[in-house]
């Protein structure tokens, strides 16, 4: 009576194909859902079908299935004229859902500017007054091409589509939409190699010779050589946290505060930092509490380093000052364990990995200029008794123990080896005969 087609490359979408009474054929869309709820939902239909067509009351079966449903899909059913549309609860405004959105949401200021961004592209698209429920994974993949087609990046798109879907999941929780149809729809990558730059310490020297005066020395030097997060860890920075004794510093990130153990973590006082720190600390006035004093927390450092890399006469790069803290990470990764250098920037393997750790022209300089004899096939030969796993034991202090031990024992004399072998022989072993 009537049958699952399949939609996509996969068959992800699903539809119920059925003939009315009039024999046409009709469709009711299911959207993407797994197999199982296909068939779940073809068995509920088919009752409903079969209910309209004798003029009788639906099967339980069926009436559960509505019951199950949410009311996009059971105004699709509605439409087809086989049951009586659901009475409409208050309608829910894309506008209205956004404003009830952002007078809850506690976010860090620059993740509120991203998440407004998202606001407008949800809104210039679908307008305020678009009905939430109306809203459909259709409507959402076409305001996902949308996006791109006004010439957003990848990790933008990526960003904006996380943020939708973040928003609908509130809606809900609340009672405020009855699906999400940014559910299922792919995000993408977040990552965007085409703006990672290594910047060499040649270079930063030059833009370090071009700052105006030590603090801002300073302030290049801890995000160049310390990694830390500009302006917000390093308008933090106390006299206090500087440990001069044992060459250490106390990071503070507001980034990471709402992180239970993450709110600061303690960093080496690196040399090519502790020379800045110092000639900032000589000119410091009395009891001076902060390190900058020049701007308040949360000042856009941004247009200041440009117009700087400006003055050095050198290449100016992308994400200025998120390029001098990944070419720290990727700097010390070379030198120090991957945990320890995420400790000491602030991030996790994974984000190192995706946002910052950078291939540089000193790794391909290093990789086809150095010959290593165990991967030359000219020059490769036999590991010696002493190499590997049994070389590794032999050197271990147990030999050194064993050395008296041997000068004692009585020497071997040295003689080539008989007919008889090594072994004592050993004596004739006979059967007795039977006398049977």
């Amino acid at each position: 009576m009537a049958s699952i087609g399949r939609e996509g490359l996969k068959g992800e979408r699903k539809r119920i194909m059925f003939r009315d009474a009039e024999g046409k054929q009709k469709a009711l869309r299911l959207g993407r859902c797994s197999e199982r709820a296909a068939q779940t939902a073809l068995a509920g239909f088919e009752r409903v079908i079969e209910a309209h067509r004798v003029g009788s009351t639906i099967h339980p079966d069926g009436v559960r299935w509505l019951e199950s449903i949410d009311d996009r899909l059971h105004a699709r059913v509605a439409r087809l004229g086989l049951v009586e549309p659901r009475e409409r609860a208050a309608v829910v405004t894309v506008g209205e859902l956004l404003a009830a959105f952002f007078r809850g949401v506690d976010v860090k200021p620059a993740t509120l500017v991203r998440m407004k961004q998202a606001e407008t592209a949800l809104v210039d698209y679908f307008t305020e007054a678009r009905d939430v429920t109306t809203i459909g994974e259709a409507d959402a993949e076409n305001w996902r091409a949308n996006l791109k087609e006004l010439g957003y990046s990848q990790a933008t798109v990526s960003r904006t589509v996380l943020y939708a879907r973040q928003v609908f999941r509130w809606a809900m929780r609340r009672g405020m939409a009855s699906a999400n149809p940014f559910a299922e729809l792919k995000a993408g990558a977040q990552v965007n190699p085409a703006r990672a730059v290594f910047v060499s310490r040649e270079t930063i020297a030059k833009v370090m010779d071009a700052a105006p005066d030590a603090e801002w020395r300073l302030l290049i030097a801890l995000s160049r050589f310390g990694g830390l997060r500009v302006p917000s860890e390093a308008l933090a920075l106390r006299w206090s946290d500087v440990d001069w004794e044992h060459n250490r510093l106390t990071i503070r990130s507001c980034k990471t505060e709402h992180h239970e153990g993450k709110g600061e973590r303690i960093i080496p006082l690196f040399p090519e930092i502790r020379e800045h720190l110092l000639t900032v600390f000589e000119a410091a006035p009395e009891g001076a509490d902060s390190v900058v004093t020049r701007y308040r927390t949360g000042a856009n450092l941004n247009p200041h380093l440009r117009r700087i890399i400006r003055r050095a006469g050198v290449a100016a790069w992308p994400r200025a000052w998120h390029n001098l803290r990944a070419s720290r990470q990727t700097e010390l990764a070379a030198s120090f364990p991957l945990h320890t250098v995420c400790a000491w920037i602030g991030n996790t393997k994974a984000i190192a990995a995706g946002h910052y750790l950078q291939v540089t022209d000193a790794d391909w300089t290093r990789a086809t200029t150095t010959r290593e004899a165990a991967t030359d096939p000219a020059t490769h030969k036999r590991p010696s008794a002493h190499t590997g796993e049994q070389g590794n034991a032999r050197s271990g202090p147990e030999t050194a123990d064993l050395v008296p031990v041997g000068r004692e024992c009585d020497g071997v004399e040295s003689r080539p080896m008989g007919r008889g072998g090594l072994e004592p022989p050993t004596p004739a072993f006979s059967v007795p005969c039977s006398t049977n």
